[in-house]
């Protein structure tokens, strides 16, 4: 843009929030640009056309704020990511830029009702769980806090799956979020970049026969072509860019194929193409699907690369400045390859030596690990990636042999040590070990949980931080407010305000302000009536989609995350099997009333989480029925659960389940997003749970369950998961159900060996944790019958989950990780 010519814009029209200019631009925009009369309009119309009026509003400070970010020479960050499950974007963008309310006024004048149309916006398939959503919350912090930024990605046609349960069974639909288009973004044909894979490499010697440099020669390319989105931040003082790349064929089809009457074969590279941004997280248990797992991980680190380093070249000249203007942030593990990626293109393209280009590199990226599981630590066979990319082999040899002389060079390294600190796994089959790539290549890895990064120091990592014991650090994850409270919530932000004013609103630390309110009795019960409302919404929505009628009285107990065995959704449903059976043998009790929710998808290859979410509905069925329970204990499985689904849930629960095994979920943000709506939190010290607890107070959070050094403890020093099953009755008694077919009379054998391996080895711990955490429910059962003192408790977690918002985790990264002003 330097040295461009600039012209002004006419705005004066596009500033005006009045609600009957922006209704009369409302019908123009669907007269001229829909090309529909408002009399025929459907609801998809008026969906269209308000968002792109706003959208209009929005673009201007989006061009604003990439001529100030040239105009000042500003540090960039970069946001590589798999995921960004950013959600809805209608109420979140029309909030944060101050349009929400005059819109909704301009569309009531024109006979709509904004509510009713904002329902029809899909969830924008682009993520799974905490790692997408992550990402999101990260892009509207970086935008409210001033950072300029992009985030990158894949535009998933049809993203991971849409969850339907058939006879208590996960059903994977494809996710048809593009049906009706996207009116939030733009397609940007310019801004395409080939993709190469395969082939050989050639070396380029001078006449005297010196090594110059390399030549990879692909054997297939494909483009990547640019689909950007504008992200609003809070007031609308920024807006940055989320780049997300769509694959498409060089050619579109090989005709000479097609007119010789190989008519499907004449698409193949069309559909190869297609193919690398079809799908999230294609099942990876065949050799066809891990290639493609990493072609989609090449696929968008190079797109994103080449554009990074272009648009630095533009403005800058030369690459040497590339760490002083450009911050590459590696969002977990997946786009790892990158590191390997920015040395071909320094080495290859601009012809910069090793030494330098290593230099620049490592000064570049940052790297975030977001989980301590093997599989999550990807690594590669190394036949397929020196197949696939087999410039970047030869460049990660390189790269290990440089890590490991270091290695030996200093004091203290055995060869057991050196030999995990290598980026080739050599027992076995040899793998490319990414995470080990990431890390070397970064110059700060942080964990996002203080617990996890000690765990990373001492664990997967803790001979590659003994290398290099100053890159690793801690990043507390937080999540944005504006959609977790002001948007999802307007009930209890509404509260908050008339309590201690609308300064919350601008920084959400203020909150604690409401912490002496928690005493007030007509704030406690003002404050119930808001959680009953969202309550009551919950219950409608559980009965309009399931036919389950629920009582807003009763405790919502609710986990609604991803099915993994770690965060063992299985040992909440055992413990309602416990509790189902002690409520039978013992009516006489004074058993509180309780709705137990789950919700969350399971890999589709993940055999046991698919066979937990059977278990969960096969338990619901027999509990629901049962007249012996009085309607005291309800079992509801929310299907397909995604971002717009937690907005309803969340503000509705009373508590709120994060059970993980200790040390093995590395935050967690969906802990943060209930207690922020006044749901009290029953955990393992586990991830975040450990800081939300001294933040919240003992006294305000029931944790339960062994410590991740006891869980070390128990797995060393040999656990026998059988015994302690056997000794505790409650357990034994739901186990035996369970295996013996009582929830399943038409297999009764489907959950017996789910239940063997608690018996064998019990990995997640669940059988060691079952007693505590039954006890712990029982501990929460008379917390609720105390009412004024839950509510106490709850206004306490509200009020002190201020210091959990991603604006003071974006401002660390930009302070500590990026070195840009935030």
């Amino acid at each position: 843009m330097t040295g461009t010519k600039t012209f002004e814009l006419p705005r004066p029209i596009l500033n005006d929030s009045d609600p009957k200019t922006l209704a009369t631009e409302i019908l123009k925009c669907l007269t001229y640009r829909i090309g529909k009369d408002a009399t025929v309009a459907t609801p998809y119309d008026w969906l269209t056309a308000s968002i792109k009026v706003v959208r209009d509003r929005i673009v201007e400070r989006w061009i604003d704020a990439t001529k100030k970010a040239y105009d000042q020479e500003a540090k960039r960050v970069y946001y590589l990511s798999l995921e960004f499950l950013i959600g809805r974007l209608m109420r979140d963008s029309f909030s944060n830029i101050g349009l929400l309310e005059p819109v909704r006024e301009a569309l009531a004048s024109l006979g709509v009702d904004l509510d009713v149309v904002a329902a029809l916006e899909p969830d924008a398939a682009l993520g799974n769980g905490g790692l997408g959503r992550l990402a999101a919350c990260f892009m509207e912090s970086m935008a409210t806090v001033d950072v300029p930024a992009h985030g990158y990605g894949i535009r998933y046609k049809n993203g991971m799956f849409r969850q339907e349960i058939s006879d208590g069974w996960q059903v994977e639909l494809p996710e048809t979020w593009l049906d009706h288009g996207n009116p939030w973004e733009f397609e940007r044909r310019e801004r395409s970049f080939e993709v190469g894979f395969g082939g050989h490499v050639e070396s380029v010697t001078s006449k005297d026969g010196r090594l110059e440099h390399h030549v990879w020669k692909p054997q297939e390319r494909v483009l990547a072509v640019a689909y950007d989105t504008p992200v609003v931040g809070w007031r609308g003082n920024r807006v940055n860019t989320l780049r997300l790349w769509s694959g498409m064929p060089v050619d579109p089809i090989l005709l000479e194929a097609f007119n010789a009457g190989d008519h499907i074969g004449a698409l193949r590279e069309s559909n190869k193409a297609d193919a690398l941004s079809r799908v999230l997280y294609p099942a990876d248990a065949t050799p066809a699907g891990q290639e493609l797992r990493l072609r989609q991980e090449y696929f968008f680190t190079t797109a994103s690369l080449q554009d990074i380093v272009q648009r630095h070249l533009s403005q800058f000249g030369n690459l040497a400045s590339l760490p002083d203007k450009a911050a590459i942030h590696l969002n977990d593990t997946h786009p790892a390859v990158a590191v390997a990626e920015l040395m071909r293109l320094l080495m290859d393209v601009h012809e910069i030596d090793f030494d330098t280009a290593w230099d620049l590199t490592k000064r570049t990226f940052a790297y975030t690990n977001h989980t301590l599981l093997p599989e999550a630590l990807e690594s590669w066979p190394v036949p397929l990636f020196e197949r696939l990319l087999p410039r970047h082999m030869q460049l990660v040899y390189a790269i290990n042999a440089q890590i490991l002389h270091e290695a030996r060079a200093a004091e203290g390294f055995d060869g057991a040590q050196i030999s995990r600190i290598s980026l080739i796994h050599e027992d076995g089959e040899r793998r490319v070990r990414m995470g080990n790539l990431a890390f070397a290549g970064s110059h700060s890895i942080n964990g996002v949980s203080a617990l996890h990064t000690e765990l990373m120091k001492e664990t997967v990592f803790a001979d590659l931080h003994k290398l290099y014991p100053e890159r690793i650090n801690n990043k507390t994850n937080g999540i944005t407010p504006r959609r977790w409270l002001f948007q999802s919530n307007p009930g209890l932000t509404a509260l908050a305000k008339e309590a201690i004013g609308d300064a919350f609103l601008d920084d959400v630390s203020l909150l604690r302000d409401l912490d002496p309110f928690a005493e007030d009795v007509a704030f406690r019960e003002k404050f119930a009536a808001v959680k009953r409302q969202r309550k009551e919404r919950l219950a409608a929505v559980v009965a309009e989609r399931l036919g389950i009628r629920l009582d807003p009285s009763a405790l919502f107990d609710i986990q609604i995350k991803r099915i993994h065995e770690y965060k063992r959704q299985l040992l909440n449903i055992i413990e309602a099997v416990a509790l189902y059976d002690q409520m039978r043998s013992h009516p006489e009790r004074d058993w509180i009333p309780r709705v137990k929710f789950f919700g969350g998808k399971a890999a589709p290859s993940y055999h046991n989480a698919k066979l937990i979410i059977k278990l969960a509905n096969d338990v619901a069925r027999v509990i629901n029925r049962d007249p012996a329970v009085r309607g005291l204990l309800k079992v509801v499985f929310m299907p397909n659960y995604n971002v717009s689904l937690a907005e309803i849930m969340m503000p509705a629960a009373d508590l709120s389940e994060q059970i993980s095994t200790a040390g093995m979920e590395a935050s967690g943000t969906g802990n943060m997003k209930f207690a922020l709506n006044g749901a009290i939190t029953i955990g393992t010290l586990d991830g975040a749970n450990v800081e939300m607890k001294e933040h919240v107070g003992d006294d305000n959070i029931v944790i339960f369950g062994l410590t991740a050094e006891e869980v070390a403890q128990r797995r060393s020093n040999g656990y026998n998961p059988r015994a302690v099953i056997e000794a505790s009755p409650e357990l034994s008694q739901a186990a035996a159900a369970i295996s013996s077919g009582v929830f399943s009379p038409d297999d009764p054998t489907r959950y017996r060996a789910l239940m063997d391996g608690l018996y064998d080895h019990d990995w997640f711990m669940v059988a060691a944790d079952f007693d505590a955490y039954a006890e712990a429910q029982r501990r929460v059962d008379e917390l609720w019958r105390d009412s004024p003192g839950w509510y106490a408790k709850a206004v306490r977690n509200v009020a002190r989950m201020g210091w959990f918002s991603s604006d003071r985790t974006i401002r660390q990264y930009a302070c500590e990780i990026w070195n840009v002003p935030a």
